[in-house]
């Protein structure tokens, strides 16, 4: 089955960049059905790759190879196969496949030690979930394969959301190690149950955390709050608006062993407005809120969410205290956050000073031909006042 592009093709596909939208395709061959393996030709008939199309998609084609090649289980074994070479990893716990990153576009998955988490977010991908099952089974032999695929996305697609073991069983939470500590996936919570993109920008708080009194806002299991009492935290508060997400930080506390910490159960933004009010400090202010923006039109909301909690922060840090601040929001730029962090800075008489920048870790690569795959910034920050 043949699909024609218009004459003018986008320099963004011809460089490597595999969505291609509705009104880059000149013609289509009869037949062609939702889901379907497409051979994708410009106008001259010259070859320019094989994709899965969706008509219920604004991107309605999705290439998953530039060669002229069978898509069946070989063709995913080799993905996998590239894909581990590229992270060359003897960690237990790290993302396998990072969709268009890893040229699997709509597949993300995750290994927590012996436990795959797949998640599955296109009409394309969702034909070929067998073979992917197949291909992580001969690949890893895992105690289970979890498929958290509840993304909105599937409902663009045509799609069901769907979450369940899809191969042999395992527990509601997902125990696994990380950086010297035991942590739990939680089958029930966001994405595949636990964020692995953070893992290494928690480490950046090694050398700063001992015998600090810290908060982790937004702290969904308590990622870097886990870290900071690792490294000697003399106190920790964690803050999260999940009641379950709190009851697991308890949980992962108790496994690792840790008792010098609270939780709070609560909107972030208030709560830290509460605690400048009531002039409640603290040494390390950790925030890693989610996605304040998933489209370029949101971006403005984006901008005054991530600069009012930064502001917040700023305002409960002592002085020369530090942040260790992200921004997940794929449509703000490095350039526009950093500018965000300075504008907060200025707001609250505070001299921002930049100790660390952090990025997406190996196992979360991004194509500087594909801009969506870049998405996660950190920076950790010293805090000044500019006033005495």
């Amino acid at each position: 089955m043949k699909v024609f592009l218009k004459k003018n093709i986008k320099n963004r596909i011809r460089n490597g960049h595999p969505w291609i939208y509705e009104n880059e395709i000149e013609s289509y061959e009869e037949n062609i059905k939702n889901g379907n393996i497409v051979d994708i030709f410009n106008h001259e008939n010259f070859f320019i790759g094989k994709g899965y199309i969706n008509f219920n998609s604004k991107i309605r084609i999705r290439i998953l190879t530039r060669k002229n090649e069978s898509i069946e289980k070989d063709f995913f074994k080799k993905r996998f196969i590239s894909a581990l070479k590229r992270r060359n990893t003897k960690e237990n716990s790290f993302r396998v496949i990072f969709s268009e990153a890893d040229n699997l576009p709509g597949l993300i998955v995750d290994k927590f030690d012996n436990y795959i988490v797949l998640e599955i977010n296109t009409l394309g991908m969702e034909r070929f979930k067998s073979l992917i099952i197949d291909t992580i089974v001969e690949l890893f032999n895992p105690k289970g394969i979890f498929e958290k695929s509840n993304n909105s996305s599937r409902e663009k697609e045509g799609l069901e959301k769907f979450s369940g073991w899809v191969y042999k069983n395992g527990p509601e939470l997902i125990p696994f190690n990380l950086n010297g500590l035991k942590f739990f996936a939680d089958t029930k919570g966001q994405k595949t149950g636990s964020f692995l993109d953070q893992r290494i920008n928690a480490k950046s708080l090694k050398n700063f955390s001992k015998n600090k009194v810290c908060l982790d806002a937004f702290c969904y299991t308590g990622n870097f709050g886990m870290h900071m009492l690792l490294y000697g935290a003399k106190h920790v508060t964690f803050l999260d608006y999940s009641q379950r997400a709190i009851d697991i930080v308890n949980l992962i506390a108790k496994e690792n062993g840790f008792k010098n910490y609270e939780t709070i159960v609560g909107n972030a933004f208030d709560i830290l407005k509460n605690f400048d009010k009531s002039s409640k400090y603290f040494d390390i202010v950790s925030i890693d809120p989610p996605s304040f923006a998933k489209k370029a039109t949101n971006k403005q909301s984006a901008f005054k969410g991530y600069k009012e909690i930064n502001l917040r922060a700023m305002r409960i840090t002592k002085d020369n205290g530090l942040i260790a601040t992200s921004s997940c929001t794929q449509v703000i730029s490095e350039e526009e956050f950093e500018h965000i962090l300075f504008s907060a800075g200025v707001d609250s008489g505070k001299l921002i000073r930049v100790i660390h920048r952090g990025d997406q870790p190996f196992d979360h690569p991004y194509v500087l031909n594909i801009l969506e795959t870049k998405y996660l910034k950190f920076r950790l920050l010293q805090i000044e006042n500019i006033k005495e």
